[in-house]
């Protein structure tokens, strides 16, 4: 009679919990292995899962099924790909590139193969110096390894000189209230932010903090996951000694409700 008590007591207070958790909270989290396992996905991608983690850290950062989710410059489309396949068929991910990338002939073949190959993923073009997108458009997005590049310049590749506040205000707008931004970048040392760009495709985690918080977000977690001690963070990251292995940090940032 006793535990029958306890029980009913219980399931009281989870059913009033769930009833009270604010929205962004209340959905299931996604089957991540599953994902990560998905038989469609390329062999070039499933040989970056060892040094990427993708389950854990979409588990870490909180995707949830049923997510409107982005990735912004995704490249080869690697992260959108495992998060389609998490959020399920009521979610929905967009995969935004730059136009300057994936441009000539046979990177444009490429990247007419993987909107062919994926057609539940919404592929967008744009100028690396002017994103945009819909406000309120996100529940989740991810940057993974490309938010330093906001602040790299390029003649040969036709980047122009970006403004990272302009860009963060502008992802601000686009996710809802109570949405994340999962940011996974290689630790950079401390001093000028161009320059350590420029020579090691490298930032300070503290500018990232700071170009965030100061559009609103909050930083709500960090995890270790990814990092790397014995990585010298003076190295550039092509460096045949370090690729694929870098010390990265891992940020979790939500928009307030």
């Amino acid at each position: 009679m006793r535990r029958s008590i306890l029980a009913a007591l219980l399931g009281a207070t989870l059913s009033l919990s769930a009833a009270t958790m604010p929205a962004y909270a209340k959905a299931a989290a996604p089957d991540f292995a599953a994902a990560v396992a998905d038989k469609g996905r390329p062999a070039d991608a499933i040989a970056l899962d060892e040094s990427r983690k993708p389950a854990e850290v979409l588990a870490f950062l909180g995707l949830k099924s049923g997510d409107k989710a982005a990735d912004i410059m995704t490249g080869s489309g690697y992260w959108a790909e495992i998060m389609a396949n998490a959020v399920g068929k009521k979610g929905k991910v967009t995969a935004f590139e730059p136009s300057q990338f994936y441009s000539s002939p046979d990177e444009m073949k490429v990247w007419d193969a993987l909107g062919k190959r994926r057609p539940d993923i919404s592929f967008v073009r744009y100028p690396f110096e002017a994103f945009s997108a819909k406000p309120d458009s996100f529940d989740f997005t991810i940057i993974n390894l490309s938010y330093h590049d906001l602040y790299w310049e390029s003649e040969k590749y036709k980047i122009p000189r970006t403004d990272p506040a302009a860009f963060v205000k502008t992802l601000y707008a686009a996710t809802k209230p109570g949405g994340i931004v999962g940011i996974i970048d290689h630790v950079g040392l401390p001093g000028d932010t161009r320059k350590t760009v420029d020579t090691v495709h490298r930032i300070d985690p503290a500018q990232v903090k700071a170009d965030f918080t100061a559009a609103g977000f909050v930083l709500e977690a960090e995890s270790p996951i990814l990092s790397n001690p014995a990585d010298d963070h003076s190295k550039l990251v092509f460096d045949p000694a370090i690729r694929g292995k870098t010390d990265r940090f891992v940020y979790r940032f939500r928009k307030p409700k």
